[in-house]
């Protein structure tokens, strides 16, 4: 709220916010004082300017589209296997399926397995790397994780959390992996294993510097450092609980503001501003904190206030829609140049 003490003061105040306003609308044509557009966010509006639409495998004609249906069919395949908790045979099955997938498209993929100390005891878990090689050996990171969480006491099959973010990332690999030319930068498809707490809540079991959560990220991220790979990864991409029938993904308040301004902006620009909506999204960790911390720009994809089967029995396939895992598809490979440009931008200064 703009605290005023005099009338002209408020009135020049709320011309100068509409013609900001406007100005974010993409209307610049019918006024003038827009601020520049020089592709960085700008402080007072709290989002860059609308730049020109860059093309994406979605959209140039010819070439693979995002499907669906197809992305519906990886969900339908998870909750058929049923819970698949960290350890478990469920979650063996689940990952020999996704290395497979990603092998269909044509992607090289490894697989990294450790074994993490958690409140349950020692469990082995495996995080799942696929490669799409660009012209750069810097890196774009698209992620989500493949576990469900822990319930003794019901059948927790986890349609949107996670079998939806599943499900889309591995049709964007499919994507992405049949377009043509390369993309200007690497792009890492990865399946973080161990993401949720195995106590009750989320920082229920967590210690200092042990958090109960976010076991695979947060051993990604130690083997970049390990490997001094770190510096080549440059923004991460995280897409959790964004598979719901009556989508709507508020800007989850960790994240990068940049690059949620670039997917914000682009999913106006595609139809779905009901959907990409300008309104804090409170988490509170997700697989995009360790990243975060390490000094990697990161943006989660995800409707935690507004799903209400989140960490219920009836996350079931029923609340999953095809048309909510390919809008956000497309919004993803639709922002991915825009991001690629702004990241050579930020290296060559």
């Amino acid at each position: 709220m703009i605290n005023t003490k005099k009338n002209d003061s408020r009135s020049r105040r709320f011309l100068t916010q509409l013609v900001l306003t406007l100005c974010v609308l993409g209307l610049p044509a019918l006024l003038t004082g827009c601020p520049k557009n020089d592709g960085r966010p700008d402080s007072r509006i709290g989002i860059s300017e609308r730049p020109a639409a860059s093309p994406s495998p979605a959209m140039v004609p010819g070439a693979v589209a995002f499907n669906g249906e197809r992305a519906m069919d990886h969900v339908r395949k998870q909750v058929e296997i049923g819970p698949r908790t960290p350890g478990s045979p469920e979650l063996a099955k689940t990952r020999e399926y996704i290395v497979n997938t990603l092998k269909s498209s044509g992607l090289a993929v490894s697989t990294d397995e450790f074994t993490s100390s958690t409140p349950l005891g020692p469990k082995k878990m495996a995080n799942i790397t696929a490669e799409v090689p660009g012209e750069s050996k810097d890196v774009i990171m698209i992620t989500s994780h493949y576990d469900t969480k822990v319930f003794k006491d019901m059948l927790f099959v986890g349609a949107n959390d996670p079998g939806a973010s599943v499900g889309t990332l591995l049709e964007l690999g499919r994507v992405l992996g049949a377009s043509q030319p390369k993309p200007k930068l690497t792009y890492w498809l990865v399946f973080f294993d161990g993401e949720e707490s195995f106590c009750g809540g989320w920082d229920d079991c967590s210690k200092p510097n042990a958090p109960d959560n976010t076991y695979g990220s947060r051993h990604y991220v130690s083997q970049l450092r390990k490997n001094n790979e770190l510096s080549r990864v440059r923004t991460l991409i995280l897409l959790d609980m964004m598979g719901y029938k009556d989508l709507e993904l508020g800007r989850d308040t960790m994240s990068t503001r940049w690059l949620q301004d670039i997917i914000w902006r682009k999913g106006r620009e595609l139809g779905h501003g009901k959907i990409f909506v300008d309104r804090p999204e409170g988490v509170g960790g997700d697989d995009h904190e360790p990243f975060l911390r390490a000094g990697v720009d990161s943006v989660d994809l995800i409707q935690l206030d507004g799903y209400p089967y989140w960490h219920r029995v009836d996350d079931t396939l029923d609340k999953i829609s095809p048309q909510s895992m390919k809008i956000v598809g497309d919004v993803v490979l639709a922002s991915l140049p825009r991001v690629e440009e702004y990241l050579q931008n930020k290296r060559r200064q």
